[in-house]
């Protein structure tokens, strides 16, 4: 742990410390495709691919996803590229005008992913080779088969066009993002990055199966396990997450960024349906959701409801979290409170513990519906966001549907 925090420092200290160099002349980001790649484990790299503009800024891509970056700081030969809403960015330094060496970096989490950068590639894989098969479908799927402790269902979604293949991994807790790669003969690779995740898939395809390993950055590996089923659904997202016995409300009391202690007994939510979010800023399922819930606020504020998130951080401080928080409020425009649960782990075992009548957080993000009594009515775990298509416009139909009949009550 030790070695990764001076590590951290060491490069933060080497973008700072040309600050000084006032005599180095500053390198021109040239305009157009980049080509970006992140090392990790068993020697694969995770690529992306990200445009800049003449302004220096820069638009990453994932299928049909586009992120705006508009936080890129110059100076000589370094680099430094901090991504919207999220803590992570990239140090680096230009080896020449079209090159760049570096690092991903996520301090509170002390982790550090090499980064390269080329300009002129716009090709997220190489095609090398007509696809043995076309896995457009449903795909019945299970992460970690044989670790208990970590074993999980999912359902694969895809789109295959020739070698291109897009889709995501829809979960229990939420969906893996705008997935995008090729299926070169039998070999399928997908990946995704957003500025908080970095996904690399890797799997060997047939007609009916699809069996590979999922990389995270470089910290997380896991076995994958597919098979055709059109039919497959996962389990009711609102039959995951309920309150225990004996409890029929919801009760918190934590501080927004003014230092005010926010409580459910506030006058505020008196009368009102109550959205409960519980998320974290680190988290890109729930910035998914929050973008539609700034949205479907924005529409219905001159109703009677109300929304409020507990946001569970990873900040080892309240100070950062609260940063990130005000961060993403003003990225986002988040009008309603987002208040500070939980700093220094997202670890959801704590965060159950900060809401006890919970028979545990499943998921960030879980969104509780409070009626205008202060009775818990529904439970959503996770989020289904754009990447899972249908699924996303049926979730918003439902969402709005149950809201209306509270708001009618």
């Amino acid at each position: 742990m030790k070695k990764i925090n001076i590590l951290i420092v060491s490069i933060a200290l080497t973008f700072f410390s040309c600050k000084k160099e006032t005599k180095k002349e500053t390198v021109d980001f040239i305009s157009g495709p980049w080509r970006a790649t992140l090392e990790v484990q068993d020697n694969y790299r995770l690529p992306f691919l990200f445009e800049v503009m003449d302004d220096q800024s820069l638009t990453i891509f994932n299928a049909q996803e586009t992120i705006d970056v508009d936080e890129v700081e110059i100076y000589g030969d370094s680099i430094k590229i901090k991504f919207p809403v999220f803590e992570g960015y990239v140090a680096g330094k230009f080896l020449d005008s079209a090159t760049i060496t570096g690092s991903f970096i996520k301090e509170s989490l002390n982790r550090v992913v090499p980064f390269y950068a080329s300009y002129g590639e716009q090709d997220r894989f190489e095609v090398s080779s007509k696809p043995i098969s076309d896995i457009s479908g449903n795909w019945e799927t299970v992460f970690s088969k044989d670790r208990p402790e970590d074993r999980y269902i999912a359902k694969g979604i895809f789109k295959q066009n020739g070698n291109i293949v897009t889709g995501t991994f829809r979960t229990t807790t939420g969906d893996y993002r705008y997935l995008e790669g090729v299926l070169n003969n039998d070999q399928l690779q997908l990946s995704a990055f957003d500025g908080a995740h970095a996904f690399l898939f890797t799997a060997k395809v047939t007609d009916s199966t699809i069996n590979g390993n999922f990389y995270s950055g470089n910290h997380w590996k896991e076995p994958f396990t597919a098979k055709r089923n059109e039919t497959y659904e996962l389990p009711s997202a609102e039959s995951l997450t309920f309150l225990k016995a004996g409890y029929d409300t919801l009760d918190f009391s934590f501080p927004d960024a003014e230092g005010n202690q926010v409580s459910l007994k506030d006058e505020r939510f008196k009368n009102k349906v109550v959205l409960v979010q519980v998320m974290g800023t680190w988290c890109p399922n729930c910035m998914d959701e929050t973008k539609y819930y700034v949205d479907f606020y924005n529409r219905n504020k001159d109703k009677d409801i109300e929304i409020v998130s507990l946001a569970f951080e990873y900040a080892k401080t309240p100070e950062k979290a609260f940063k990130s928080i005000k961060r993403l409020q003003k990225k986002l425009n988040v009008e309603y409170p987002i208040l500070l649960a939980q700093y220094g782990t997202s670890d959801k075992k704590k965060a159950q513990e900060k809401l006890p009548m919970l028979n545990h957080v499943l998921s960030y993000p879980t969104t509780i519906f409070v009626d205008k009594k202060g009775q818990v009515r529904k439970i959503h775990t996770g989020f289904n966001g754009p990447a899972t298509g249908d699924k996303y416009v049926q979730f918003k139909t439902e969402f709005e549907s149950f809201v209306n009949q509270l708001l009618n009550e």
